[in-house]
């Protein structure tokens, strides 16, 4: 079981990689059957490649996380996203997950971020 506090630090070390555009990172934050629930897609070598567009196309995105709940191995972020070109106001995420054994292991997501 994961608890809250293991919860926590798999939220802060996905944001933390994402800001350091530290796509090695994936690896140690995401299990191998990653699951993404809004892209469709499985596993962190897809975090990565989504993570690479996403900065090819934003350089200056950050996320800045404004609320983290947690309760057990599940957690739900509320974050801005800053640096996004074409926006009036930065857009807004709100990202729920669960972890499992420290690493997170599915996302569920909704976002005001335009997809192209």
């Amino acid at each position: 079981m994961t608890t809250a506090p293991d919860a926590r630090a798999a939220a802060r070390r996905m944001y933390a990689a994402f800001n350091a555009r530290d796509y090695d990172a994936v690896a140690a934050v995401f299990t191998p059957g990653f699951r993404s629930h809004p892209l469709g897609t499985t596993g962190p070598a897809a975090v990565a490649a989504a993570w690479r567009r996403f900065h090819d196309a934003h350089p200056d995105a950050q996320v800045v996380v404004e609320s983290l709940v947690v309760e057990d191995g599940t957690v739900a972020a509320r974050t801005t996203v800053r640096g996004v070109r074409d926006s009036a106001e930065p857009p807004t995420m709100l990202e729920m997950f669960r972890v499992e054994n420290g690493r997170i292991a599915e996302l569920w997501g909704l976002s005001s971020l335009a997809r192209r």
